[in-house]
């Protein structure tokens, strides 16, 4: 790995702030917030963007080296020493109600950029290792039926109405967020009976990995609630939610009002590098393990976030993530800034 390469460690900022500042108290108990929504936009309004790709060769080298894929295995037992850290917190009876609250935030930010997200990354490798190592990463969140969803159904999907995690135009995100919690775990729960009814198996037998999941998010609730009682345990259901939350938001701005045509045999046209909104501010990607780099995401799943390529012709969200999911968050501004940009896209896919 070179010395350049390095600077993915950067994404463990987060879990590392966390747990250098949960002990502290008072607003340190909201240090990563602050972080992922000030301090982030601040550095990717000052700092340049990166839009360069690697050459061929260069992308089977860092293809081959081990060292990025336990850059990602590492976040493993630090979302799990950051829950556990987050609810003994919570159990400790001298906390403010304005600490608590704060830690939940905070602990659910890291369960989903360095959970969720580094879970999403590993669930598109085939191997059983990959798989296994991705449901469990989902596990604090409660969000394992994600493994199914995302891969089977909304790389299938997305940008088009049928897919609950793209967002339509006009679609505000408070009404986006139940829609996709839900859909995206009945979505889920559908494509678990297909694959069984291929196998010629029941939808209620212990083959279906949705009831596996349920099982197992039951039995950690259950761990939590003996160990450290119901208030702790409603707690880590609320960190799980957040975390949740946060990575939809992250899905409500990566394909806000981008469609995908439908033909004349009433398929859809394959997904190209229009039908998903890109950012290259620096910190941004390097954080999220290059997921801002979408569209070629999308285009081939199985590209490691390592080679992941930018398209000129792709659409640009004009803001970071961080900075957009803040704006997304007041509708009227979204609205303002991302329809026009919409209609854009829209006139450039007419006319090709």
């Amino acid at each position: 790995m070179k010395l350049s390469d390095s600077k993915y460690l950067l994404a463990y900022i987060l879990p590392l702030l966390f747990l250098s500042t949960y002990h502290l108290g008072g607003i340190w108990a909201w240090a990563v917030p602050i972080f992922a929504f000030i301090c982030i936009p601040i550095f990717e309004f000052i700092l340049p963007q990166n839009r360069d790709n690697f050459e061929q060769e260069q992308e089977q080298t860092r293809n081959a080296s081990v060292i990025f894929d336990l850059m990602l295995y590492v976040n493993l037992p630090l979302i799990f020493a950051i829950s556990a850290v987050a609810l003994l917190r919570i159990s400790e009876v001298s906390l403010t109600l304005m600490e608590i609250v704060g830690l939940i935030f905070s602990a659910g930010i890291v369960l989903s950029t360095n959970g969720i997200n580094v879970a999403h990354e590993i669930g598109h490798r085939p191997s059983f290792f990959n798989q296994t190592l991705s449901r469990v990463m989902l596990l604090p969140s409660l969000y394992m039926h994600f493994n199914i969803e995302h891969n089977l159904g909304h790389h299938k999907h997305v940008a088009t109405p049928e897919d609950p995690a793209t967002s339509q135009l006009g679609e505000n995100f408070y009404s986006f967020l139940p829609k996709t919690l839900i859909g995206g775990f009945l979505s889920a729960w559908k494509i678990e009976s297909k694959i069984l009814k291929k196998k010629q198996l029941g939808t209620w037998s212990i083959q279906n990995r949705m009831l596996q999941f349920i099982l197992v998010q039951a039995i950690y609730l259950a761990i939590i609630y003996i160990w450290l009682g119901h208030f702790v345990m409603v707690c880590a259901i609320i960190m799980a939610i957040i975390s949740s939350s946060f990575l939809e938001a992250i899905n409500y701005v990566e394909h806000y009002g981008l469609q995908r045509k439908k033909l004349k045999n009433g398929k859809y046209e394959p997904v190209q590098s229009n039908h998903s909104w890109n950012s290259d501010h620096t910190l941004g990607r390097i954080m999220l393990y290059e997921l801002t780099r979408h569209s070629d995401h999308h285009i081939k799943s199985t590209r490691k976030f390592q080679v992941l390529r930018t398209y000129k012709e792709g659409p640009e969200l004009p803001l970071g993530y961080p900075a957009s999911i803040l704006l997304c968050l007041v509708p009227p501004l979204w609205f303002k800034v991302m329809n026009p940009l919409v209609e854009t896209q829209r006139k450039l896919a007419k006319a090709t």
